[in-house]
């Protein structure tokens, strides 16, 4: 049984607002819901992928840029565990 994907995706209160596999996608909801958005891997704040309204460019702008960002940002974490 595979488990649930691992990108979660919360609006500017910190509501959790869903989940999903890919990275662009998450950038598109982020995009959507705005500034203050943002994707966690996992439900941990601590760590967060993208902020938006944070970054130097908006989700909208690119999501494959932004997708990519956060697929970096997601080894760098992994990184520092092992």
């Amino acid at each position: 049984m595979a488990g649930s994907p691992h990108l979660k995706v919360y609006n500017a209160q910190g509501e959790y607002i869903g989940c999903v596999k890919h990275y662009e996608d998450a950038a598109c909801l982020v995009a959507s819901y705005g500034d203050g958005a943002s994707v966690r891997l996992g439900h941990n704040k601590k760590l967060t992928l993208w902020n938006e309204g944070s970054e130097s460019f908006t989700a909208d702008e690119s999501y494959d840029r932004a997708g990519e960002l956060m697929r970096e940002r997601e080894q760098a974490l992994w990184a520092r565990v092992k």
